[in-house]
């Protein structure tokens, strides 16, 4: 098991996990920014190209938004754990039909503890791979089509309404509230702001739509990048993969710096925003021969859907 008194000194530690409001507050804050200026860029310059990149530009800022919440599952967002609990649903989870405190039990409680073991409650989502190109490109295709979110999100509403039980409606509204009484506030609130302004159509164009199409492919991308295909799933620094990116990846993939998976696995006490500096001191200190690194999202991939077709294994024998 890691330690990370072993690696870092007091000091160390006491400046990786040094909190800071000020941030919270602006990540949130870019967060939300980011998407309205998208919105504001294809209503100023309407074109099948700024639509595109608003769609782009939004799909990633909503997996920030889930990075956020993540830290915020975490106690790392702000100080003041209320304000910390209130930003991690309210302004990040809940219009992500996410719910901050069930995550927070079963990601820390089971994730962490059992990294790449078979009780890991993730552990679905790095099996699979490597995958053929072909099954890759179908997964993708699932994504950018909505087949994966709407498969998802009914199964969500299902659940939360007890779809296929004998129930009258409303029970089922009273068995979904507890559940997604914040999603369907964020999202009212936030049709009223778009239809306020003049442009409720934006909702439906620019905030349903990357939802259900650029952002299931991002998750994806982020989810391949952190776990699978790591060279051994006992040792924590090679269970869990940091990725180095651009600013284009950071823009359009890796927001808020998501890329430092290995890092947070290692020290999951450090906010997001001090994981670069963990980062380096983990180089300075000679353990960057030791940990799953990967030099781009494209190599990632490039591995993910490295397996050969059965064709080419039929020619082959």
């Amino acid at each position: 098991m890691f330690q990370a008194r072993s690696v870092f000194s007091p000091a160390e530690l006491n400046l990786l996990k040094r909190k800071s409001n000020l941030r919270g507050t602006w990540m949130i804050f870019h967060a939300w920014a980011v998407i309205f200026l998208a919105m504001a860029m294809f209503v100023r310059w309407p074109n099948p190209i700024t639509f595109i990149l608003a769609v782009a530009i939004i799909g990633a800022r909503q997996l920030g938004l889930a990075i956020l919440s993540h830290d915020a599952a975490h106690g790392l967002l702000f100080t003041n754990m209320r304000v910390n609990d209130f930003a991690g649903t309210w302004l990040t989870d809940y219009i992500l039909l996410g719910d901050m405190y069930a995550y927070r039990t079963e990601h820390v409680a089971g994730h962490h503890r059992f990294t790449q073991q078979p009780n890991d409650p993730d552990i679905a989502l790095t099996r699979p791979f490597p995958i053929t190109r072909a099954s890759f490109k179908r997964k993708v295709i699932r994504d950018i089509t909505g087949q994966t979110a709407y498969k998802q999100r009914m199964g969500l509403f299902r659940r939360a309404f007890g779809i296929g039980k004998p129930m009258t409606l409303a029970a089922r509204i009273k068995r979904a509230w507890p559940r997604l009484h914040g999603a369907f506030i964020t999202h009212a609130v936030l049709f009223a702001i778009l239809a306020l302004a003049g442009y409720w159509w934006l909702y439906f164009a620019l905030w349903l739509l990357p939802f259900y199409t650029f952002q299931p492919l991002v998750v994806r991308i982020r989810a391949i990048a952190e776990h699978s295909m790591v060279k051994s799933n006992d040792d924590p620094f090679l269970n869990t993969r940091t990725t180095h990116t651009n600013w284009f990846t950071r823009a359009f993939i890796a927001p808020y710096f998501v890329n430092y998976h290995l890092e947070h696995h290692l020290l999951m006490a450090v906010p997001c925003y001090n994981l670069p500096k963990a980062h380096a001191l983990l180089l300075a200190k000679g353990y960057g021969t030791r940990m799953e690194i990967k030099e781009g999202y494209r190599a990632v991939l490039k591995l993910a859907a490295s397996k050969p077709e059965r064709s080419e294994l039929s020619a082959a024998a």
